[in-house]
């Protein structure tokens, strides 16, 4: 043992001289190029560099105490202090070291272990007096070293992560304020071309500072630093950085959601090429390496050529809580056109026929519903191959409501500037603030509540009541070959305009009906999904996937498929006949609140508490589209019938709207005054109605929004959106309740807004 600590303390000696105590920082050349600066690195486990390749830290703030051989000879006691510091920096450098090389053997990567050896900044020290013993020996003692350093990291974690933290120390904490400072004053001396884009680095800097100050127990400077630079930072930030005040303490870091995201998530940036040189030069010249280091380390600044983007330009798309979007996040080629219709006979209503003989007129109906029979038989471009995802066959009932449907949209209204739709509003009473979740069956004939208090309702909204199908022994009885063999099934003992539906052992935040009105979904706290028979009223599977509250969950347009979101920040593709989810959407930084499918099915969007709108390939789980610009939590989500455009609403009162096809926002709807808790397009698109809970229903003109729409490739590229403040000119009409936030909207297949909410009183 004796002659294992006396070798250690050589090893240490030889290490002492080598460079500073970093391990393989990130290479980022300098810092950006076309497309980003901090491209991040692969780790020692070939996996996300944002934290392996991050400069060392001890896993317990540097502080391992392994043993050390003391020399015989006492030397002076300003000599000893000197060689115990080297001696201290030197084995808390070897320790990273060795405990990448311990991962790295673990993971069976030989190769990037040789590599290490030969060219790590101790290669000449620990790679050396290594590779100088023999195999057996050498395994010996690095299993002993291993060890050591173990002891310490478990602490912490139970693996090398910790040791290779992302916040070590690497500046003068009584300088953070001189470094800030200085470079606030650099930026607001620069000039308004650049300041824009430049004022961008002021909040993620100061979150990573504020951060490493924390992590390294300097808490007085933290606090000092936070109170003085805090109030710099967009209001829009405000929520966040009332969780940060709150991290004090490295304990406090342990664990924590909001410090997790911020240390695994690169902040985006999107800077023009020469705001950027100007900023790398000033860097440059006052040696600011503090600030440089977070810049390459946590930041990822996406580079284009081109004009710097305005303040009013940067403002509608900043605001998530890792920044914008990256461009090539938006990329993706996307199939936002509507699948083609199966072709169905429409047959002309025996009474249509009679009153057409009756006044002598010709039959112009017949050709009428042909016309919009085939209105997509034609095949979109833009639409996905039919078979691109496995889709379920229509059935003879589906084919018969397809025809119901044929027959009211002859009958539908037209809407417009000066034709707006009536708005019928159920309104729950007694609910005490309980009501969580709402839903309306496509044809407008059932509506869903769900409750706090673990029940779903469903309540007939027509004259027809709610009824369960026989019991097995009675069924037996009934003649198959009748006609009216589906309602002879039904047991009107049974009959009641309400049916509650007991399971859930926790609020119900998510209600979605089934196209074929056979099904119900919900979601609860209690982190399952039911799928209940609206023929017998009963709960038939109970999904379970997720951890945590499943905030939201919805039907896909042709059944089968559904898909939910919660607080474990993913959401999960389902199909209805498997207990396991079929996809995983992984991404947000936050809850996913509101989840949505596209028209065609094809994709999936989620709209998060991270304060971004992501769009999904059901294919393959591939994240296609990131929309930045809301400033709150997003609760709400619509598609346009026609499937190219998309409208979101937060909790900071706008709706925004979004091209899908170029990935770029279009448009901006101001005039809610709280959160938007639904949105709808009526059947033709014209019109797009807002819920809020400032208890009014806002109609918008959303022919006039989408019109001439800027999106040649410049703005594509880099992102020079220029929204026009015309709100005032698209809101067609608002429409108050008494006291009752709207929960849900619905358009009726003629056009009606049903619109729900619980009565809430003063």
């Amino acid at each position: 043992m004796a002659a294992l600590a006396e070798e250690q303390t050589e090893v240490a000696v030889k290490l002492e001289p080598e460079a500073p105590p970093t391990l393989l920082p990130p290479q980022a050349g300098d810092g950006a190029g076309e497309g980003g600066g901090g491209t991040p690195n692969n780790g020692p486990s070939g996996g996300s560099g944002g934290t392996a390749a991050a400069p060392s830290a001890g896993g317990d703030g540097g502080n391992p105490k392994p043993a050390v051989a003391v020399p015989s000879a006492a030397p002076a006691p300003a000599a000893a202090a000197a060689a115990a510091a080297a001696a201290a920096g030197a084995l808390h450098d070897r320790q990273t070291l060795l405990a990448v090389l311990q991962f790295l053997r673990q993971s069976n990567l030989r190769e990037a272990e040789e590599a290490l050896r030969s060219r790590g900044p101790a290669a000449g020290g620990v790679g050396g007096g290594l590779r100088s013993l023999g195999r057996a020996e050498q395994s010996c003692r690095l299993s002993f070293i291993f060890k050591t350093v173990g002891s310490v990291a478990v602490e912490d974690q139970p693996d090398v992560s910790a040791v290779l933290s992302a916040y070590n120390q690497q500046g003068d904490p009584t300088m953070y304020e001189e470094y800030y400072s200085g470079l606030k004053h650099f930026i607001e001396c620069s000039l308004d071309c650049h300041r824009a884009e430049l004022s961008q680095l002021f909040y993620p800097l100061f979150v990573h500072m504020y951060l490493e100050l924390v992590y390294n127990q300097h808490e007085n400077e933290a606090k000092s630093f936070f109170e003085k630079f805090h109030g710099d930072q967009e209001c829009y930030y405000q929520d966040d950085l009332r969780v940060l005040s709150s991290l004090t303490k490295k304990e406090h870091m342990k664990g924590n959601e909001t410090m997790l995201d911020f240390r695994t998530s690169k902040f985006v940036l999107r800077i023009s090429r020469d705001s950027y040189q100007l900023l790398k030069r000033h860097l440059q010249e006052k040696q600011n390496n503090q600030i440089w280091n977070i810049v390459q380390e946590h930041l990822y600044i996406d580079i284009f050529d081109g004009m710097p983007r305005s303040k009013q330009q940067i403002d509608a798309m900043v605001g998530s809580l890792a920044g914008e979007a990256k461009r090539e996040a938006n990329k993706s080629k996307v199939f936002f056109g509507l699948l083609k219709e199966p072709e169905i006979e429409v047959p002309l209503d025996d009474e249509d026929e009679e009153g057409e003989n009756e006044e002598g007129k010709p039959k112009k109906k017949k050709p009428k519903k042909d016309s919009i029979g085939s209105k997509s038989k034609k095949q979109d471009p833009n639409a996905p191959p039919q078979n691109r995802i496995p889709l379920p066959e229509l059935k003879d009932s589906d084919k018969l409501d397809k025809i119901m449907n044929m027959k009211e949209t002859t009958k539908r209204v037209r809407l417009g500037p000066d034709c707006l739709p009536s708005i019928c509003f159920y309104t729950f009473l007694n609910a005490y603030q309980g009501l969580t979740a709402v839903d309306v069956t496509d044809d407008s004939s059932l509506i869903a509540g769900g409750f706090a208090d673990s029940t779903v309702r469903v309540w007939s909204v027509t004259p027809k009541k709610l009824r369960s199908v026989k019991q097995a022994a009675d069924l037996s009885l009934i003649d198959k070959e009748s006609d009216d063999v589906l309602e002879r099934i039904m047991d009107e003992k049974t009959a009641s305009e309400l049916k509650i539906l007991y399971g859930h052992s926790g609020p119900v935040y998510g209600a979605s009906f089934s196209p074929d009105r056979n099904y119900l979904l919900s979601s609860s706290e209690d982190g399952s999904v039911r799928l209940w028979s609206l023929q017998t009223f009963t709960c038939l599977v109970g999904y379970k996937g997720h951890n945590y509250p499943v905030w939201d969950t919805q039907f896909s347009p042709y059944g089968y498929y559904f898909v939910s979101g919660g607080h474990d920040r993913v959401a999960r593709l389902w199909a209805t006949d498997h207990y396991q989810p079929l996809r995983i959407f992984a991404g947000h930084l936050a809850d996913v609140n509101c989840t949505r499918f596209h028209p065609n099915s094809n994709y999936v969007a989620t709209g998060s508490a991270d304060r971004t709108v992501r769009l999904w390939d059901v294919l393959n789980g591939n994240c296609v589209r990131i929309f930045t610009g809301h400033k709150g939590p997003i609760h709400s989500l619509t598609f346009s019938p026609n499937g190219r455009f998309l409208a979101t609403g937060a909790t900071d009162g706008r709706v925004l709207l979004w091209d899908i096809g170029h990935g770029l926002m279009v448009g901006e709807l101001k005039g809610h005054t709280d959160t938007v808790c639904s949105l709808r397009f009526s059947r033709d698109g014209e019109i797009l109605a807002s819920g809020s809970m400032d208890n009014t229903v806002r109609l918008w003109d959303a022919i006039k929004a989408f019109e001439d729409l800027e999106t040649d490739d410049f703005t594509t590229a880099t992102g020079h959106i220029n929204l026009p403040e015309n709100s005032q000119e698209l809101l067609l009409g608002t429409y108050m309740t008494k006291s009752t936030p709207v929960v849900h909207l619905h358009f009726t297949r003629r056009n009606l807004v049903l619109a729900a909410g619980a009565y809430s009183p003063q």
